[in-house]
């Protein structure tokens, strides 16, 4: 046990005072800072030779990003004793890193239309997004940001002192026929930053209760089907934790760190998604994986595309402005799928920059100091001490890098989680909700519109609670659990504690994300998938190797890493076996052997189930029907910038 602390502020800080006014959990003497005095956790029977703590909750929220924290704000709002289970402080989690801002049709700028917004979502998908749930994550939009700026977020501002607007890619107005939108809302290039803040000062000022560095390991289920809670690993100090509620909430994030090259955080490791494949529920469309255009060559930190939307200039070795061939209207500001190819297109043709031609120059130099300092200031930070650039007169070296996954859990527009029985395309699982990356509503589709990640966590984080809050109340009497609730997950924990085999975590870790980096790339072919198959599946043999060092559990990072590897795995399959079976170019998914989309045989929903290294596909349709009369359905046609 830690020795009493001494005399003085930490001391005095522990009156019940302070214990009352944060919804915190910890243990030992950080509890004293930050706890909120009676803890709910009661010690439960052994398992094994691990002792359970229980507790119980009307909602369990896990994960503490924008999605995260708006679906535990709207449980809070609405009355429920909501938990939130995060594996980072909350304002560590990834939302953090977004960039360029949130897609809103309020009409700052220029006249603007909620149904032009949908309309762009919707071809920005390549019709693979389903319409309701677009049409309703477009309709929400301006609610949502309003509701955001009446929270405290400090959005930048127009000279009459409107919430500014800039120019994002794949953003147009009258139906693709006005020219560009100014529809993205924007902090400066930090609005990530700013939203995260604000949700988490919004969170604090219910009543959420934070389990904060808590590890989720896997889904309780019923016999039927029903979600029941989750379990988790307390990291500080190695308590196992079995969390039972009416409703949980998967807000996880994605699994970028799947590839080598990744602008996500290196927690991105798609921990939700992989206990919902573990709980034999499906992944859908994981093989449409994003490659944002511009990534600082080598470093992989993001360049926002709201460098471009600023004015920024994407160029070749030769000086071009390539992108007016590829893209002849929307230019720099095309979909960044197609802007990715196009710069990939220009590298392996011999235009690239740089001493071997392997990047492409971003010019911001072209534009006024005062403007990018406004702007653009975290930009010209992270250029010059990642790239050594100096933004006001020289370009930056960019290169597509892995950016986020269109794939995850699948759900309905409110946030359910459904799967596929039978006939049955949408089989709601009782209990479990998604929302964010992890989930899959599908408003993306095939490729993601920049400014939309960050318009989805808030929409359908508030779509979740609200559902809950409609057919159901706070308080409601729990079953009682399983009496081995969480034994298959506990087992698994105890399992890779003490794996004792001959290769590393970093060494299993670094062959996946490579094998990833080079068959599941930019452009893909029928040879590099195959292969990229074959490989996978030594890969999660491999894993059966593992070595764990550190047998504690108390801040074992060797075993939460080996923990995080594993659901990497589970992902990384799906996506590679997903993506091999797809015979068509479509959105993110670009094949050399298959150039064009395919509607025929191919507008359909990617569903896959894996069990032990084993995957099985399934397909499910395209959602095509609109709900609002005035808002008709976008037919599919070619799509061109």
């Amino acid at each position: 046990p830690l020795p009493e602390p001494q005399e003085g502020m930490l001391s005095r800080l522990r009156g019940p005072t302070l214990r009352a006014v944060r919804g915190f959990h910890s243990t030992a003497h950080v509890r004293a800072v930050t706890g909120t005095g009676t803890l709910d956790g009661k010690a439960g029977e052994a398992i094994g030779k691990y002792q359970i703590i229980d507790h119980t909750y009307d909602a369990i929220v896990v994960g503490a990003g924008g999605a995260g924290l708006r679906a535990a704000v709207g449980f809070a709002e609405n009355g429920f004793k909501v938990a939130c289970l995060t594996k980072l402080f909350p304002t560590r989690s990834h939302t953090v890193a977004a960039q360029g801002g949130i897609n809103a049709a309020l009409g700052n700028m220029t006249e603007d239309d909620w149904r032009w917004h949908f309309y762009d979502t919707v071809k920005g998908s390549d019709w693979l997004g389903d319409q309701d749930a677009i049409e309703y994550m477009c309709k929400e939009a301006p609610r949502a940001v309003i509701e955001l700026e009446q929270y405290g977020m400090p959005f930048s501002r127009t000279d009459e002192g409107k919430i500014y607007q800039r120019a994002f890619g794949g953003q147009s107005l009258q139906f693709g026929k006005g020219g560009q939108a100014y529809r993205c809302a924007a902090v400066a290039d930090r609005t990530g930053h700013s939203m995260l803040h604000t949700l988490y000062g919004q969170a604090l000022r219910y009543n959420t209760m934070f389990f904060v560095e808590y590890f989720a390991t896997d889904l309780i289920m019923d016999e039927d089907g029903t979600c029941r809670g989750v379990m988790a690993i307390c990291l500080e100090d190695g308590t196992l934790h079995r969390f039972r509620a009416h409703n949980t909430v998967l807000a996880t994030g994605g699994y970028g760190r799947s590839y080598f090259s990744a602008t996500s955080a290196h927690t991105c490791t798609g921990d939700g998604n992989a206990m919902a494949a573990r709980a034999g529920l499906p992944l859908q469309d994981h093989e449409f994986v994003q490659f944002h255009p511009t990534g600082i060559y080598g470093a992989g930190c993001l360049m926002t595309e709201g460098c471009r939307g600023e004015g920024g200039i994407l160029r070749n070795k030769d000086g071009e402005r390539f992108m007016e061939r590829y893209a002849p209207t929307a230019k720099d500001l095309a979909s960044r799928d197609v802007v990715s190819r196009s710069m990939t297109i220009e590298i392996k043709e011999g235009r690239g920059c740089g001493p071997n031609g392997e990047w492409i120059h971003l010019h911001l130099d072209h534009l006024p100091p005062d403007v990018l300092h406004e702007r653009l200031p975290g930009i010209s930070e992270t250029a010059a001490i990642f790239a050594g650039v100096d933004v006001t007169k020289e370009p930056i070296p960019v290169c597509p890098t892995v950016h986020y996954n269109m794939g995850g859990i699948p759900t309905n527009q409110f946030g359910q989680v459904v799967t596929k029985v039978g006939t049955d395309n949408n089989k709601i699982v009782p209990g479990l909700y998604a929302a964010g990356e992890s989930g899959c509503a599908s408003v993306h589709g095939a490729n993601r519109l920049g400014a939309n990640s960050l318009l989805d966590i808030v929409v359908f984080g508030r779509a979740c609670a609200n559902h809950v809050a409609n057919t159901s109340k706070p308080g409601l009497p729990h079953k009682p659990l399983a009496p081995n609730a969480g034994e298959n997950s506990i087992a698994n924990i105890n399992k890779m504690r003490y794996a004792d085999g001959s290769i590393s975590t970093a060494e299993c870790r670094m062959r996946m994300q490579k094998t990833m980096q080079s068959d599941a790339a930019v452009f893909r072919t029928q040879t590099t998938l195959e292969n990229g198959v074959k490989e996978m599946d030594k890969r999660y043999q491999e894993f059966k190797d593992v070595k764990v060092s550190d047998r504690s559990m108390v801040w074992n990072t060797d075993l939460i890493e080996t923990l995080e590897l594993q659901n990497l795995l589970d992902c990384a399959l799906v996506t590679m076996y997903g993506a091999e079976a797809r015979k068509e170019s479509r959105g993110a998914h670009a094949r050399d052997d298959f150039t064009e989309r395919d509607d025929v045989n191919w507008m359909k929903h990617t569903v896959a189930w894996v069990e032990d290294g084993k995957v099985t596909l399934d397909y499910r349709p395209v959602g095509m029907k609109t709900v609002e009369p005035e808002n008709p359905t976008v037919p599919p046609a070619k799509r061109v910038y």
